[in-house]
């Protein structure tokens, strides 16, 4: 199983509609949190424009788009920018 970063930027113009839809975005995580997909996750700092980082499991890039395609945020179209790739753990992977 491979690692993939899934980067999240979002609008300011789209907050509103987030909070909205963020209780089932949240939901979605922990269930993939719960199921082993999802290892990290969090948006990034008050002082960045606004986004989150995801680490996910997965065995292709494919197969985490399809799966990160599910998301609420991303459903209605609340993600301005996605990003995901592939990322090749060096310190701290399991065989290290």
């Amino acid at each position: 199983m491979a690692t993939f970063a899934v980067t999240y930027d979002y609008s300011p113009a789209t907050s509103v509609d987030r909070d909205q839809h963020r209780p089932s975005h949240v939901e979605f995580l922990k269930t993939q949190f719960d199921g082993g997909r999802l290892v990290k996750s969090g948006p990034f700092g008050p002082d960045e424009n606004p986004g989150a980082l995801l680490i996910i499991t997965g065995e292709s890039k494919e197969e985490v788009e399809a799966l990160m395609d599910q998301d609420p945020f991303f459903r209605n179209n609340l993600i301005e920018e996605r990003n995901i790739r592939q990322w090749n753990i060096f310190f701290g992977a399991e065989s290290n």
